[in-house]
């Protein structure tokens, strides 16, 4: 007498892409991904016309801020330029001032150098009032195409932080409290006391200078 074979019945697959699709959609839902995240900056507004192709900015209104191909920077307006030889030093010593004393003291001109930003009155409103503020300057951050990347973001943050000292002063100074404890209305209008006014260009080949 023949044996029969018992036929195992195939599995039916149809749905394990529904399944498998269902899935990958419940991840993507749930998972968080990290995202890098970069340095606030307050843009220009938009030109008024079409026609307007450039900004023109007055010399004495510029700080260059440049990283060169062995990693010094060299802060230059029109009072001169100080070289820091790399990152480490942009924490002032030897003669030298921090960086970020040099932007803050750049901004402010307390003492209305003709070589430094142009101080224009403004109304801010209470409890400020009329301040008179370098609201043209601008701080241009240039580096070379092999700039170190340590190099390049600690002189983004010396930058920052100038800023964020300013306004940290300016808080205290007129509301009597820290930047991070005024209202969102308060807030704007020590924003709008110290713009953060910084220009980034392209890396380029600049070499040894």
């Amino acid at each position: 007498m023949a044996k029969t074979t018992k036929k195992v019945p195939a599995l039916n697959a149809s749905s394990m892409a529904d399944i498998s699709f269902l899935l990958l959609t419940f991840f993507l839902l749930v998972s968080n991904m990290d995202v890098d995240s970069g340095l606030a900056r307050r843009l220009p507004p938009p030109p008024q016309s079409d026609d307007q192709t450039s900004v023109d900015v007055q010399r004495r209104n510029l700080l260059v801020v440049l990283v060169n191909a062995q990693n010094e920077i060299l802060l230059q307006d029109q009072q001169g330029v100080i070289v820091y030889a790399n990152e480490d030093d942009l924490m002032g010593g030897a003669g030298r001032a921090a960086m970020k004393d040099v932007v803050k003291g750049f901004v402010l001109n307390e003492s209305n150098s003709q070589d430094l930003p142009q101080l224009i009155e403004e109304d801010f409103g209470p409890p400020i009032g009329i301040v008179p503020v370098t609201s043209n300057h601008v701080v241009s951050i240039q580096n070379d195409a092999t700039t170190r990347y340590s190099a390049y973001i600690a002189v983004q943050n010396e930058v920052v932080k100038a800023y964020n000292e300013l306004r940290q002063e300016g808080a205290r100074r007129y509301f009597g409290t820290a930047y991070e404890e005024l209202t969102v209305e308060q807030k704007s209008q020590i924003d709008t006391l110290y713009p953060q006014r910084i220009s980034e260009a392209e890396p380029k080949n600049y070499g040894d200078q």
